[in-house]
């Protein structure tokens, strides 16, 4: 399969002083499905706005489908890449269908008008959203999940071989959830396309997504006077399949937290073990909990 993104030793920071990314190399093959996991701060938002070609990395190169993200036209790169940022309130009174249908701006005609075919690519996204049954409504009427999905509806309609989601099942119900990651897993197998997709939800990300990126916060810089970490200890990302990074340990070494891991099929799925819940004491009174050499049987 050939490369779709490609990520050579970028490096990125708001303050000079504190790099959010350092020395990232990643490749993602065309058709992947790759969840973005990580603590707050840690880049996770910045990566995909350099994936987007939103933001230019200090250090290193981002190439997609083999050229450089800067040697892109804006049109061309939107023919491209596809973006659902985190939820935001709409400042204008657009309606859902007006939102979606400006996604198809940069396959318009040259006289600047939509086609049939791009308003029934409108329909088709709308449809497999659940959100046709609003189409005429406003958006800002909408609640914060009926809005996301109109926002992943239009990157779907946008109709490139790329999608980026910032957070896409946020403000969403467990049902709707499940659906979202449901519809982007038929379109990256159905429609061939490449997904990379951050998400809190280890256990969705895990089900669903074929490869991870775990990254981990940039420490505090060192005092005046204090010397820096070897940079072999600054390694602040792993990358593999989800069973190689969805690992208690790397949990646990990352988030900080204990957690309760078991397995289901052929996934681990986790569960955080705070000190004042009502069942903290799963972390320590039971002996076995850390055991993961059954799987859990549906009843």
């Amino acid at each position: 399969m050939r490369n779709c993104i490609q990520l050579d030793h970028v490096t990125f920071a708001y303050r000079p002083e504190r790099p959010v990314l350092m020395d990232v190399s990643l490749t993602v093959e065309a058709g992947t499905f790759l969840s973005v996991v990580g603590p707050n701060g840690a880049g996770k938002s910045t990566l995909i706005s350099l994936l987007a070609g939103l933001i230019r990395p200090q250090a290193g190169t981002i190439a997609i489908d083999g050229c450089d993200v800067d040697s892109y036209a804006r049109r061309e790169l939107a023919c491209k890449v596809a973006m659902v940022r985190q939820e935001h309130v709409p400042t204008f009174g657009f309606s859902v269908i007006e939102t979606v249908l400006m996604a198809r701006i940069p396959h318009f005609s040259p006289w600047g008008f939509e086609r049939q075919a791009d308003r029934r690519i409108v329909a088709d996204a709308l449809e497999m959203t659940d959100t046709a049954r609003f189409a005429s409504r406003p958006l800002a009427g909408l609640s914060g999940g009926e809005r996301q999905r109109v926002f992943i509806a239009r990157a779907l309609a946008q109709d490139t071989p790329i999608l980026l989601l910032d957070e896409p099942t946020s403000f969403l119900d467990l049902h709707h959830q499940v659906g979202i990651y449901d519809l982007l897993r038929s379109v990256q197998r159905n429609k061939h396309r490449t997904v990379v997709a951050i998400t809190h939800d280890i256990n969705l990300a895990a089900q669903y997504c074929d490869q991870a990126l775990l990254l981990q916060p940039a420490p505090e810089p060192p005092a005046t006077g204090q010397r820096s970490r070897p940079a072999e200890a600054q390694e602040r990302y792993t990358v593999g399949s989800t069973q190689q990074v969805f690992r208690r340990d790397e949990i646990e070494r990352v988030f900080a937290i204990q957690v309760f891991s078991a397995r289901v099929g052929t996934e681990n799925v986790f569960l955080p073990l705070g000190k004042m819940a009502k069942d903290a004491g799963l972390g320590g009174s039971r002996p076995d909990h850390r055991d993961r050499s059954k799987p859990i049987e549906n009843t």
